[in-house]
């Protein structure tokens, strides 16, 4: 959690461990037998890594996923002892560092092994190479792929790294694209197989294709958005696929004032009000993680009744016009939520915004508060507390 002073206007997001723990729990019942992965890169997606690292293990997931080794570090450090994949690797890395503390390597060149080599661990990591079957962001392509194999066989046999998987990362297109991705990662291995190599673990499939598409869970789904309420999908929310959003942002009013039939808001004056109107100042803006592009689509919950957002959202603050309702400084103000006052939720948000949901929570900035509700997760290192918001 991070800690301001009190004197500043209190921003917070709101992060109940309890719904997301449902969460987890719905989600690797679905994917069984195959594991769960749980994704907790970028903060947890604005969540909170640590707090959500240890609910997600309590909650059934079996490994953790983040994307560069000192986020892994940072989990190891909050006394993490489970199985943490990390995949984003530039020639800075510290390969020796990872390896120490029995991190997970996703591989997608020859460079990366050596770079372990060179690190000259005592203890060798276990590797996941990763063949690009589409996405063509990293990943070894299928011609660099036998190279890629080689090598770590090479460096296995050496006792300098354990080969235990091979991955890949679906694009999401269209199920037709997926299934040519699993034929590509079938064939991959393959090859490798051809090569001799022996795979533990086979995985593909992220929160869309674990949800929807049981033929590419293999053995095991790393789980992402959808654990924290958010639905992949375009065509149903998170509450359609037995899921409870986990953020709830909100700030309170710091001004309020009486204006004019014609006054003009915020920047450039693109909004007047219609009539004699009362305005609410709230301390979010976009630095907080509040889109721009939300400016006159966005709405927010006060006092139990949507309003909109008035003119251009600011770089700390954005002006809510409510009319002839009573609205006092101090009043709370929901940004998003689990939607079941009828207050918006993230991805309701994602639309204002022409976005999707996990950019709207993933977002959401530093200067903003976590406030961890539900049960307390077993093992919990004591500076993160659990509060009543």
């Amino acid at each position: 959690m991070t800690s301001h002073d009190r004197a500043t206007p209190r921003r917070a997001a709101v992060i109940d461990l309890d719904a997301f723990r449902h969460n987890v729990r719905t989600l690797a019942a679905l994917a069984a037998p195959s594991e769960t992965m749980l994704a907790v890169k970028a903060n947890a997606y604005g969540h909170g890594m640590v707090p959500i690292a240890y609910a997600a293990l309590e909650a059934g997931a079996g490994s953790l996923a983040v994307l560069d080794i000192p986020a892994a570090l940072a989990l190891r450090d909050a006394g993490i002892t489970a199985p943490i994949f990390a995949w984003m690797h530039d020639v800075g890395s510290d390969f020796g560092a990872a390896a120490e503390a029995d991190i997970d390597l996703g591989i997608s060149g020859v460079w990366q092994l050596d770079a372990i080599a060179r690190a000259g661990a005592p203890r060798a990591p276990r590797v996941h190479l990763k063949i690009d079957t589409g996405l063509s962001r990293n990943g070894a392509t299928a011609d660099d792929w036998p190279d890629l194999v080689r090598t770590a066989l090479d460096y296995d046999a050496r006792g300098i790294v354990r080969l235990h998987a091979a991955w890949s990362h679906l694009a999401d297109a269209s199920p037709d694209d997926d299934a040519e991705s699993l034929q590509r990662l079938r064939a991959a291995v393959e090859v490798a197989e051809g090569l001799g190599a022996r795979f533990e673990r086979l995985h593909l499939a992220a929160s869309s294709a674990g949800i929807r598409e049981p033929e590419a869970r293999l053995d095991l789904v790393r789980f992402g958005i959808a654990a924290y309420g958010i639905s992949p999908f375009d065509d149903v929310d998170g509450r359609g696929l037995g899921l409870r959003p986990v953020m709830t942002l909100k700030a309170p009013v710091v001004s309020v004032k009486r204006v004019e039939a014609g006054h003009g808001v915020s920047y450039g004056l693109t909004y007047r009000t219609d009539s004699d109107s009362t305005l609410a100042l709230v301390p979010l803006g976009y630095a907080d993680g509040i889109p721009r592009i939300a400016t006159d689509h966005g709405t927010v919950w006060i006092r139990g009744r949507r309003y909109p957002i008035a003119g251009r959202i600011a770089m700390d603050q954005f002006v809510v016009d409510v009319g002839d309702a009573e609205v006092a400084v101090g009043d709370e103000v929901v940004v998003f939520g689990e939607g079941d006052r009828g207050e918006p939720t993230a991805e309701e948000w994602a639309g204002y915004a022409q976005t999707i949901g996990d950019e709207i929570v993933a977002r959401v900035g530093h200067r903003v508060d976590r406030l961890y509700v539900g049960a307390r997760p077993a093992g919990l290192p004591e500076e993160f507390r659990l509060e009543r918001p």
